[in-house]
């Protein structure tokens, strides 16, 4: 490996090289090899559909999957990590559909169960290839070769255990139950799946009238937002306990009735003072809901009136009618509504097992006996409806209402609630211990665990795992359809002992539907039943199918050191999806969690906010902002962003553009200087730099403190990382790549190039190594490609039997007990806290750094802090360019102190007492703000309050301190800038100029164009030149001939010579007219020495 780096650096090709590089070596799969026999750190990772490609929400879940495994490697656990595809289920179905055209399942059926499941499989790894290039681009390390699928023969025949143990163990049930139905799936959807996808969107809302029989122009009033199910009513649900009143529409004649909460849904209040008569209407009488129970009305349609006229429209009640919408009064379409079924069957209106008033069929299209709108979509047919009820004249208010609405979350299409027989997990009966179980486990952040999820398990209803499709793996249940016998099949050797069928290879629909079993038992012939699984209970399955638990030989010992996992990571959405059937099928199975912890991203949007769209075209491709900027840098910006706390982030490009300034840029550019200067060093002493153990610690102020804060950084990166926050985590290695790029090397200069001397030189470069080698190691979770590029050329720094292949194959460093030292290191911030402020008051006064000036004065209260800045005022002088640092610990001469409560944080806490408090705190002395931040407690009592006098103690942060400058302070030549605040620190800036500082000034901008020059050439440190000049200005020529030496000392050459007096043989390496120094021309000349 050379030790020259190049001058510029383009990320994405290094890292191209990096991934030929890991290819060459075999780097993951070397990296488990080593890592056998180390404790297992389990990790399940939720499998996608390959139906589509990645998009940032996938490559943000696969980046922090990847920095928690790299770090758990590299912190001794060996970690397999195998990637897995979801095949089943509705999204690839609805792929197929939608290339075949298919629209229905007799489309289905005439096409074929064996012919249409063989298409599916056809597209279901369709852009695998895809998904692997980009996850890997992405430095991800994750197995491919060893995946897991979900339509594998070992993982179906897991699921038909997992189902069947919950079968035995009294978990599961055939229901007739109203679910959440996707019509253009054609197929009920569990209660969470309805939850994945609400959207705001506009429906009508109409209010009908109900004649009511017996009762000449008296009718009920009804509200409903889905007009598609008035032909189905069979009944009115009133609430027993609510007011209801009987009133005479003014403009009509006719007689109402509704709540009397509800009257504001059809008339406008009355002013005030008015009779009700003003508004539109009259109260006849006023009555409670359980009068209502019995009366019978006239059915808006006819189509159920001879087969439910005996039952059926009539009023019932109960409770869950509310007054918050409406009319008060709600009707009843049993086959539509959970509660209307549930309403319905405890009146006796239909009865369990007879057939519900449904005319409405898979597809969500009208059945006879609604004549009307025969073949009707039920959405569509809302309009034609309207128009019926118009003519019929029972509309008596058509509006629309703006609401949020379940969509299918596979298709986009609006959902219904439809009575279809499903096969249910008792959920139900364990929810106790799904929360319990929750509590066990350790999330990021916490919210989502006992907000988000937990609200989510305290209302969990029993799960439909049924689905009325085809490409999936089929529930094992066979069934005697005449008698209901029923038996669970768990195995395929259990199928084919019961079967008498040998050699099954597949058990999906297409292999196994024909083939019947002879009850044990009765002697009866039993087929298997239509669905399949939902494939939530497929992914719900995976800790168990991906091992073909428990069928392999070592799956139970594979299971028991991977059980509970100790890792897993998604995206918010999967708090009702993954996250959810994991839980619930171990708890079911096991009664414990399925993780140990769990990171819950946020979600990606576009930059305007919006969701990202393929149809918007509202976000940069990955691979294009990948192959632009850097998969680090990428990786970098996702997670040092708020969606690491499951909050929403706009994606920015120029997001990812700042990452590879502000921090890959400068990192690199460390680690470029260091080689520079080591070959520098090499050459000079022929002695190359080597990181030996055992060597001597260097005493240098600034390679003390950087060895103290990457102590305290190693420190820090593992407590945080072992509690998953990788959002304090990224933020404190960013601080720290900007402490050693911004403050170390910077303030180091000197004796990194060697400028007091060779030993110098060299300990500071050991310790500039060491820290890039460790900041590496660190940042390698986070960074995979920059840190191996870095370290397959730092290692020639380490003793040959020391050096790795890969930077990933280390284990994580060990912090240095003795190199940490927090007071040195609060000592150095403030010592940067001066020289900020420094560069602010020569900002403010437009005066350049290179002029230097005379002194600055740093006021501090604490001398204790003024000391400990002294220890450093060599680099306050140099960074500034001041020639005197002065101290003062007389802050009152400087500002005034004051207090002011802190009105957000102790108007909450103290109520009707904070305004006496607050006075109290303004009315403070400079002297007794002083001790009160000195001492952090401050006890205030206050009189005048309505139980007398009263004790309030306040703490540092329930007040402001405030630090003003005193009128005076600062002026024409003296620039004042404050830190303010809590302990706050104020410098004062001499900008008086006089001859021998303007002159000083000069010089530098002398040296500062030569330098430039230099660079621009081209040259190395180490090449030697001769400087000559050109210039008219007496001033110029002056310093040229009165300060050379200071220039040349600057320079590392001899004093620069007149343009006449360069040799006629002399090598020019560049010669060119400068940018003007105080508006004077230069011209200069770098010749080869």
């Amino acid at each position: 490996m050379s030790m020259f780096v190049a001058e510029k650096v383009r990320f994405p090709e290094e890292e191209d090289r990096i991934l030929d590089y890991w290819g060459r070596i075999r780097a993951f799969e070397r990296a488990n090899e080593l890592s056998q026999g180390r404790p297992v750190f389990s990790f399940y990772d939720g499998p996608p559909f390959a139906t589509g490609l990645p998009h940032y929400g996938h490559l943000l879940a696969g980046t922090i999957k990847d920095v928690v495994t790299r770090y758990a490697y590299a912190n001794g656990f060996h970690v397999p990590r195998r990637f897995g595809w979801d095949c089943h289920g509705l999204p690839i179905e609805f792929e197929i559909e939608k290339k075949l055209g298919i629209k229905t399942k007799d489309d289905v059926l005439s096409m074929g169960i064996a012919k249409y499941n063989e298409e599916c499989r056809a597209i279901v790894m369709r852009f695998s290839s895809q998904w692997e290039a980009t996850v890997t681009r992405m430095g991800r390390w994750i197995d491919f070769r060893n995946d897991y699928k979900t339509l594998d023969l070992s993982f179906m025949e897991s699921v038909w255990w997992v189902f069947k143990q919950l079968y035995d163990r009294n978990l599961v049930y055939s229901g007739f139950r109203v679910m959440p139905y996707s019509t253009a799936c054609t197929t009920p959807l569990s209660n969470f799946e309805a939850n994945l996808n609400y959207k705001e969107v506009t429906d009508p809302a109409v209010t009908v009238s109900f004649p009511i029989l017996g009762r000449e122009n008296e009718h009920f009033l009804a509200w409903t937002t889905t007009p598609w199910t008035l032909p189905s009513n069979v009944a009115l649900c009133v609430n027993p306990q609510m007011d209801y009143v009987k009133l005479l529409d003014l403009r009509s004649g006719l007689v109402y009735y509704m709540a009397e909460a509800r009257i504001c849904h059809l008339y406008k209040p009355p002013k005030k003072g008015s009779a009700t008569e003003a508004a539109g209407y009259q109260i006849q009488l006023k009555l409670k809901g359980t009068e209502f129970v019995g009366w019978q009305y006239t059915p808006l349609f006819d189509y159920y009136a001879e087969e439910l006229g005996k039952t059926a429209f009539r009023v019932v009640a109960d409770d869950y009618v509310t007054s918050e919408a409406g009319t008060g009064i709600v009707h009843q379409a049993p086959a539509f509504g959970e509660d209307d079924y549930r309403v319905c069957l405890a009146n006796g209106i239909v009865k369990k097992d007879d057939k519900l008033p449904c005319p409405v069929d898979e597809s969500g299209r009208f059945t006879h006996p609604v004549r009307d709108l025969l073949g009707k979509g039920v959405k569509d047919a809302d309009k034609d409806i309207i128009t019926l009820l118009k003519q019929s004249k029972r509309l008596v208010k058509n509006d629309t209402i703006l609401h949020s609405y379940p969509f299918c979350w596979r298709s986009e299409t609006p959902l219904i609630y439809k009575a279809v027989p499903s096969w249910f997990v008792r959920v139900e009966s364990f929810k106790d211990r799904l929360v319990e179980n929750n509590k066990l486990s350790h999330w990021v952040p916490q919210e989502v665990q006992f907000n988000r999820f937990g609200n989510w398990l305290e209302g969990a209803r029993d799960w439909n795992v049924s689905r009325n499709r085809y490409w999936g793996t089929p529930i094992p249940i066979w069934m005697n359809a005449r008698t209901g016998e029923t038996l669970v099949v768990g195995s395929v050797a259990e199928l084919e002992r019961l079967s008498g069928e040998k050699g099954i290879s597949d058990i999906h629909r297409h292999h196994i539907d024909h083939i019947k079993i002879i009850s044990p038992i009765t002697g009866d012939e039993l087929d298997r039943i239509e669905e399949v699984f939902d494939c939530w209970f497929e992914s719900g399955s995976m800790p168990y199918a991906q091992i073909h638990y428990p069928f392999e030989p070592d799956s139970e010992k594979t299971f028991s050191n991977s059980f509970p996992a100790d890792f897993i990571a998604e995206g918010l959405d999967q708090t009702r999806g993954w996250f959810y059937t994991l839980l619930a099928l171990s708890t079911a199975l096991f009664d414990k969690p399925a993780f140990k912890n769990c990171v819950v991203n946020g979600l990606v949007l576009a930059s305007d906010g919006k969701k990202m769209s393929k149809r918007l075209k509202n976000y940069p491709d990955p691979l294009d902002v990948v192959n632009n900027h850097g998969a680090d840098a990428l990786r970098l910006y996702l997670i040092n962003s708020p969606v690491v706390r499951a909050e929403e982030v706009r994606f920015s490009e120029d997001g990812v553009r700042s990452v590879v300034r502000d921090v890959m840029l400068p990192w690199f550019n460390a680690y470029r200087f260091l080689f520079q200067n080591a070959r520098q060093l090499d050459q000079g002493t022929s002695k190359p730099l080597i990181l030996v153990s055992g060597r001597i610690r260097s005493t240098n102020e600034m390679d003390l403190w950087i060895e103290s804060c990457m102590g305290s950084l190693i420190a820090f990166v593992k407590k945080e990382m072992d509690c998953y926050r990788l959002y304090t985590v990224v933020p404190r290695l960013l601080s720290f790549i900007d402490s050693l790029t911004n403050w170390y090397v910077r303030l180091n200069r000197p004796r990194l190039k060697g400028q007091e001397g060779p030993e110098e030189m060299r300990m500071a470069l050991e310790t500039l190594a060491e820290t890039l080698i460790t900041l590496g190691q660190l940042m390698a979770p986070f960074t995979p490609f920059f840190s191996e590029l870095t370290y397959q050329s730092l290692r020639l720094f380490l003793p040959e039997g020391s050096r790795q292949e890969s930077v990933h194959f280390l284990m994580l460093p060990e912090s240095k007990d003795d190199t940490v030292d927090l007071k040195f290191e609060a000592a150095v911030e403030r010592m940067q806290e001066v020289i900020l402020n420094g560069r602010v008051a020569r900002d403010r006064r437009n005066v350049a750094l290179k002029q230097p000036l005379r002194s600055i004065t740093v006021v501090h209260r604490d001398p204790d802090v003024l000391a400990s800045i002294k220890r450093l005022e060599r680099y306050i002088m140099s960074e500034l360019n001041v020639l005197e640092v002065v101290y003062s610990s007389d802050e009152s001469a400087y500002v005034n102190l004051r207090a002011d409560a802190d009105g957000k944080v102790l108007g909450k806490k103290l109520g009707r007492s904070f305004k006496a408090v607050h006075s109290a705190v303004r009315s403070l002395t400079p002297s007794e703000v002083l001790q009160f931040e000195r001492e952090q407690v401050l006890t205030l009592t206050v009189s005048g309050q309505p139980s007398g006098s009263e004790s309030h103690t306040l703490s540092l942060s329930d007040v402001k301190i405030i630090r003003e400058l005193k009128d005076g302070v600062g002026g024409e030549n003296c620039e004042a800038v404050g830190s303010g605040g809590t302990s706050g620190m104020l410098i004062l800036l001499d900008l008086t100029l006089d001859e021998g500082l303007v002159t000083r000034g000069r010089c530098r901008e002398i040296v500062n164009r030569t330098q430039k020059l230099r660079k621009k050439a081209g040259l190395e440190p180490e090449d030697l030149i001769e400087v000559y000049y050109d210039c008219s200005e007496p001033f110029l020529v002056e310093i040229f001939e009165t300060h050379g030496t200071v220039i040349c000392e600057a320079l590392k050459t001899s004093p620069p010579r007149p343009m006449q007096e360069k040799p006629e043989l002399a090598e020019t390496i560049v010669d060119e007219e400068v940018d003007q120094v105080e508006g004077a021309f230069l011209r200069l000349c770098l010749a080869r020495r």
